[in-house]
């Protein structure tokens, strides 16, 4: 019965592919970015500490991240390494308590070849309290972790093994270089082994954390020491432990709770400030960041799915809603020859489910094609993918659930309108036209709730769009990260002017400039700022001020106007009065109607230094598209007496990456061969990468906008053609009803798109729910395709016989 209606066969079966194929890719990264758990034995047994204290008067001074708890509180998962290593001897609640902590990229040099890697110290005892052996050599063990420096050992990735060593058993014994510091390679990962922070992303290289003082000391220059293990002030280190049966994690939370609090009341000064609390939480997934940070986007994407889904859904009751009117004559006569109703509706539900299997079917196989769509684009620009997505078990049982329910729920009302029949009546021609006439109001109320759910999407692709106050065109971006033990403070500056000075001279580019803070990268530094004539506070409350070091050429390298006095230039050296250039916001909030040129502020970062404003410059958002510019000031890097460790290289130039990188490399390797490019970019793909979640809603809502645009014009094209196809009416009056049909979904589609762009707005940076360009653009886009979506129909019927219609009445 399908063979013979090959026409809408195809169209039911295209409709719903589209429909669950990008539920199925959607739901595909779903269940990875939030349900898998990490790659070892048992992690459900895994339990992540962490405490909370309040934020106005906690214990706990200087930790390495926390964000914000429900209740005005700071909630951390890094504890001091002498805090973890009294609570590990003291352990009686867990089986095991291990530390860890990510470095992020680093230099790893293999065979004279620097570059950037991942890498994550761990303790001695890391993968034995895991569970995991390696495929290859030996893991990191106690021995490489009882002193500081005696663990000169690393373990790499399957993927770091494969890149660099063509997975070569001759490995083992060889030696790498992490930020300069020779490493043994002593095993190979297991595949698929992601570590303990996340299950998203793969570490290249495991080090013992005993490396710590020699491989990755504190590029601040007021740290107390290079040894952190040894820091009682800073909190840095993650700790994870392995539950003892039959102790619950609240019993196992309250004992570890009296060891953290002995541990920091010997170690640091507490009167008169409110102690930490020791948490238990869920560890099966690591700290699992991307989940944080993405749960409520999928969690709306899934919607956004799922609008495109009725969609599809919607075209299928529709056309079977026409096909079943076209069939009412042949329902008539199997019931006039014995076939019992329970009979034409098993019929009927048999053809809709294999309908819409066949459509799961499809739609699954366009997932898999798909299925790494989402992952690239959660990725940065410069990066690879962090995941690929996998198909498993729950794939394939949410594409057969989704199946079988669009046949059952969309395909019942059909079937059941199919066993209504009369017999009688439906044998005669004339008993077809008060049942048409239900079916196509049915049918064009279906195609009014099509165009108002586009409506929605289309709108959705529109809202992120912004001014930036700088021109990111044509810059391409790079990172250097000096290793502390070569380039010690200003020997950094040396370093980083000859390398401004080697690129310069590259052909074709036009301009360079230093940054230490690129922006819109997310990251800011914050100086105390105290403005000329005002008292500076004692108590702490002097206000903090965005600040970066950039080089000489910095604003007119990023196109940002100096409005008034000058930027910086050859008068300013290391040994010349200390000089900033402020930008409008702050001129006009500390320096109110007077000229800042030549007023000077105090910055109290390490000590007191006076320093004279030179120039304002235009404001330029610093480290977030969504944020209004703020008060900044801009200071030459090599004012730093003590360097700036980390920094960023912005090169102008209209050449292409492929023939730009090799350049760029070449002349950093004439300074240092062994300093790598750290993800070289574009600024465009900087500010994507910051942008992740309004960039991620900006593909997809364009995409599902141009699904919901296809699905929205076939469920037009069906119902006018079948409309035409029983009454053979002339052009006008085919293209007013549509007209009427799309202009009521466009306008209930409006009020639905204005409630849900208020939402959007209200969990990503402060999005506009209306923009009357992006509504009126969206309704002209929706019109236009219900317009040539009928235009067919229309024209098929104009172009009938007048006599051979009334031949046929």
């Amino acid at each position: 019965m399908l063979r013979k209606t090959p026409g809408f066969t195809a169209i039911a079966i295209g409709s719903l592919a589209l429909g669950i194929g990008a539920n199925t890719v959607i739901f595909t990264a779903a269940q990875h970015m939030l349900l898998d758990r990490l790659a070892v034995p048992h992690p459900e047994q895994l339990r992540l500490l962490e405490w909370t204290q309040p934020i106005n008067n906690g214990a706990i001074e200087e930790t390495w991240g926390w964000f914000e708890g429900s209740d005005n509180s700071e909630v951390s998962t890094s504890f001091s390494y002498p805090v973890y290593e009294q609570m590990r001897r003291q352990n009686r609640s867990f089986e095991e308590l291990f530390a860890f902590k990510p470095l992020g990229a680093q230099t790893v040099n293999v065979g004279g070849h620097a570059e950037s890697d991942n890498v994550e110290m761990v303790s001695g005892n890391y993968f034995a309290a895991l569970g995991v052996h390696p495929q290859l050599g030996r893991a990191i063990q106690e021995t490489d972790d009882a002193a500081v420096g005696g663990g000169p050992v690393a373990l790499i990735s399957d993927r770091f093994w494969t890149n660099h060593f063509g997975r070569s058993r001759a490995v083992i014994g060889q030696t790498i270089l992490v930020n300069t510091t020779p490493l043994t390679i002593a095993g190979v990962a297991p595949r698929g082994f992601t570590g303990a922070y996340s299950a998203q992303d793969t570490p290249d290289v495991f080090l013992p954390i005993s490396m710590q003082p020699i491989v990755s000391p504190p590029d601040w220059s007021d740290a107390d020491s290079p040894n952190l293990l040894t820091d009682q002030k800073l909190w840095w280190v993650l700790v994870m432990g392995r539950a003892k049966a039959g102790v619950p994690d609240a019993t196992a939370a309250a004992e570890l709770n009296v060891t953290m609090v002995a541990a920091l009341r010997a170690t640091m000064p507490v009167k008169g400030k409110a102690l930490p609390r020791l948490l238990v939480t869920d560890g099966s997934r690591g700290q699992n960041p991307d989940a944080e940070d993405l749960s409520k986007p999928i969690y709306l994407l899934l919607g956004l799915a799922g609008f495109v889904l009725l969609l599809a859904c919607a075209n299928l009751a529709n056309l079977l809603l026409a096909r079943g009117s076209a069939r009412q004559r042949e329902m008539s006569v199997r019931m006039a020859v014995g076939a019992a109703r329970w009979r034409i509706l098993r019929q009927v539900l048999r053809e809709n489910l294999m309908l819409s299997l066949a459509g799961g079917a499809t739609g699954l196989a366009l997932a898999y094609a798909a299925r790494n769509a989402i992952p690239r684009l959660l990725a940065d620009a410069w990066n690879p993918p962090e995941f690929a997505a996998r198909f498993d078990w729950r794939i394939f049982g949410f594409a057969f659930l989704v199946s079988v329910a669009t046949g059952l729920v969309f395909g019942l009302g059909p079937a059941r309108a199919a066993t209504r029949i009369e017999v009688s009546t439906a044998l005669k021609d004339t008993a077809q036209t008060a049942t048409h006439g239900r079916r196509a109001l049915a049918g064009r109320t279906i195609v009014v709730v099509q165009m108002a759910m586009s409506m929605v999407l289309v709108v959705g692709a529109g809202l992120f769009r912004t001014r930036l106050g700088f021109n990111p065109d044509h810059i391409t971006l790079f990172g250097i990260a000096p290793p502390q033990a070569k380039y010690p403070h200003a020997a950094s500056t040396r370093l980083f002017r000859e390398i401004e000075e080697k690129l310069a001279a590259i052909p074709g580019v036009e301009r360079v400039a230093l940054t230490r803070i690129p922006l819109i990268s997310g990251n800011v530094s914050m100086h105390t700022f105290v403005a000329e004539g005002t008292a500076r506070k004692n108590d702490g409350s002097n206000p903090n001020i965005l600040m970066d070091d950039v080089g000489r050429d910095f604003f007119a390298t990023f196109e940002i106007p100096i409005v008034a006095g000058r930027g910086f230039d050859s008068s300013d050296t290391e040994t010349s009065r200390k000089v900033a250039v402020v930008n409008e916001a702050l001129a006009s909030k500390y320096f109110p109607n007077v000229n800042p040129i030549g007023r000077t502020f105090e910055d109290g970062f390490h000590t007191w230094t006076t320093i004279e404003i030179v120039g304002v410059s235009a404001g330029a958002k610093y480290d977030r598209v969504r944020k209004n510019p703020e008060p900044t000031f801009y200071m030459p890097y090599w004012e730093e007496k003590d360097g700036i460790g980390w920094t960023t290289f912005a090169v102008k130039t209209r050449l292409k990456e492929a023939e730009l990188a090799p350049r760029l490399r070449k002349a950093v390797a004439s300074v240092d061969r062994n300093l790598p490019l750290l993800g070289i970019r574009t600024q465009r793909e900087q500010i994507d990468a910051t942008m992740r979640n309004e960039r991620i809603f900006a593909d997809l809502t364009a995409g599902f906008g141009v699904l919901a645009l296809v699905l929205a014009a076939v469920g037009i094209y069906g119902i006018l053609a079948f409309s035409v196809a029983r009454r053979e009416t002339v052009l006008r009056m085919v293209l007013r009803e549509a007209a009427w049909m799309a202009g009521i979904g466009i306008v209930v589609g409006l009020g639905a798109a204005l409630g849900i762009g208020r939402l959007i707005a209200s969990l990503l940076y402060g999005l506009k729910a209306c923009d009357p360009a992006t509504l009126a653009g969206a309704a002209a886009l929706l019109a236009l395709t219900a317009l040539a979506a009928s235009w067919i129909p229309a024209r098929r019927a104009a172009a009938v016989d007048p006599m051979r219609a009334l031949r046929h009445e």
